[in-house]
């Protein structure tokens, strides 16, 4: 399937129409999905009249945005009116929400054609998507591997072409990661940058709402439709929102005057020796740009990952105290009093993983552990955060790699939670300082699955973010490689 850019040019000139672009994307839907199983929801009737919709605006000589009668596909925890959201839990099997996230809200005005709601880890808790409570999606490059987590429906749907951009949510790199995994671009923006109405919550502090796209373009085009303030959420930043796609230039600002740094401690050690490889080229890459190259410590990233699993699991203990079995989805049949059905419900309703990072929430934040656990953690955060500040005083943009491996087989680290916990270790930090990030395509190993490169940016630093990462893509040939799919 064609770029935004590439179908916008497509509609305007009349040579396809909107009914037909999101009919071939509901197509390849039918074919690929008894394998891949991206989606959990599939909205064919509503995209094909949200399609017919531009092709009348088209027709009565109206002005469309690029957007208009793109397909998209919305990760389930975000709200959708009458379409239900489950968030890949069986304690929301049956919910629909009965009003829009500000996010789809805005793609809808926008004119998209939302084809339907995507796999992920159970209330984004995880990093294969393992932890659905519904179906196991596979990665487009190998359909033994994992896609990523927690958004590895929308990263495997792009890529595999299902639809041309999708949204995402990273709360520790799970937009990122799965990007990586399946060889798109994933973008995590600055925290408070895009409203998280009706966003299902895991981690309020961390939670951000994101594009994904199989070019640097088509994220940019996304994230300039669903950035910006809303009234609506109390974390929403109240700043202009530039054309992130202004920013797009096929070379960096003259040799020199872009100054990019290479975090010394993402390197070495854990570090798969072949993605080492490929991001050591793609840093010679960005060289070869005009960028100078710096190295950077930023001695407590290393932190980041224990930090996380106190930080995030004691706020999901918190968000998750709702689904009770009272005030909506989910309730046990078998309880005989309330205290019975609220533990039967939470017990039947939530998935291994949700109870375990429940449980390691609610055993940091009880009395008499809040201080040497959940506070600690909050200080080290903030540790965290002043050496990006320092490391951003000598340079505009942070370099690393995505993740510490490629997409490794299902079923090859549920037994080990911990080791699982370590696919975030590149990506976690970021989310814990609130600040912009992407993960861009940056080669292959010797199974052919992809490999990520991450940039890092300053609070509001999206525009230069994707200044380097799309004159990197032009510089290469990644993005336009496929999964070898029948």
């Amino acid at each position: 399937m064609a770029s935004i850019c590439e179908l916008h040019r497509q509609l305007i000139n009349k040579e396809r129409s909107a009914v037909e672009i999101a009919t071939e994307a509901l197509d390849r839907i039918d074919r690929l999905e008894p394998k891949l199983k991206s989606f959990l929801c599939v909205t064919a009737d509503r995209a094909l009249e949200q399609a017919r919709q531009v092709d009348a605006q088209i027709a009565a000589g109206e002005e469309i945005g690029p957007l208009a009668g793109i397909p998209i596909a919305i990760k389930d925890n975000m709200c959708t009116e009458g379409i239900p959201t489950t968030c890949a839990s069986k304690i929301l099997q049956n919910f629909v929400p009965p009003y829009e996230s500000t996010v789809t809200q805005k793609l809808q005005a926008a004119g998209a054609v939302i084809l339907g709601k995507t796999n992920l880890d159970e209330f984004a808790m995880g990093s294969s998507t393992e932890n659905s409570a519904y179906q196991l999606t596979a990665n487009p490059w190998d359909l033994e591997r994992v896609p990523g987590g927690s958004s590895g429906g929308s990263a495997a749907a792009v890529a595999s072409e299902e639809a041309v951009v999708a949204l995402g949510s990273d709360t520790g790199g799970s937009i990122r990661q799965p990007a990586s995994f399946c060889g798109v671009v994933g973008m995590k923006p600055t925290y408070g940058l895009v409203s998280r109405y009706g966003l299902v919550a895991y981690a309020s502090s961390l939670d951000q709402i994101g594009p994904f796209g199989r070019t640097v373009k088509d994220a940019a085009i996304l994230l300039n439709a669903i950035a910006g303030y809303d009234p609506k959420d109390a974390t929403s930043l109240n700043v202009e929102i530039p054309d992130y796609t202004a920013s797009l230039k096929p070379h960096l600002r003259p040799r020199g005057k872009m100054k990019v740094g290479v975090i010394k401690e993402t390197f070495g050690s854990g570090l798969d020796p072949v993605v080492e490889q490929a991001v050591t080229k793609a840093i010679d890459v960005l060289q070869s740009l005009g960028a100078e190259i710096q190295v950077i410590s930023c001695p407590r990233f290393r932190y980041g990952l224990p930090t996380y699993y106190i930080i995030a699991p004691s706020e999901a203990s918190a968000n998750l105290a709702r689904y009770d079995g009272v005030k909506y989805g989910f309730r046990s049949p078998d309880a005989e009093n309330l205290i019975e059905m609220y533990a039967k419900t939470r017990a039947e309703g939530f998935g291994a993983e949700v109870k375990r990072r429940i449980m390691v929430g609610t055993y940091a934040l009880s009395a008499g552990y809040y201080d040497a656990y959940y506070l600690k953690a909050q200080k080290v955060r903030t540790l965290i955060k002043e050496d990006f500040d320092r490391a951003f005083t000598q340079v505009e943009v942070l370099v690393c790699p995505t993740s510490p491996t490629t997409a490794f087989k299902a079923g090859e680290k549920t037994a080990d939670p911990l080791s699982m916990y370590l696919s975030d270790l590149m990506t976690i930090p970021v989310n814990l300082a609130g600040l912009p990030a992407l993960s861009i395509p940056c080669g292959f190993d010797e199974q052919g699955l992809p490999i990520g490169m991450q940039l890092i940016g300053k609070v509001l630093g999206e525009g230069r973010l994707l200044e380097v990462a799309h004159a990197y893509e032009q510089a290469t040939s990644w993005h336009i490689k496929k999964p070898p799919l029948k």
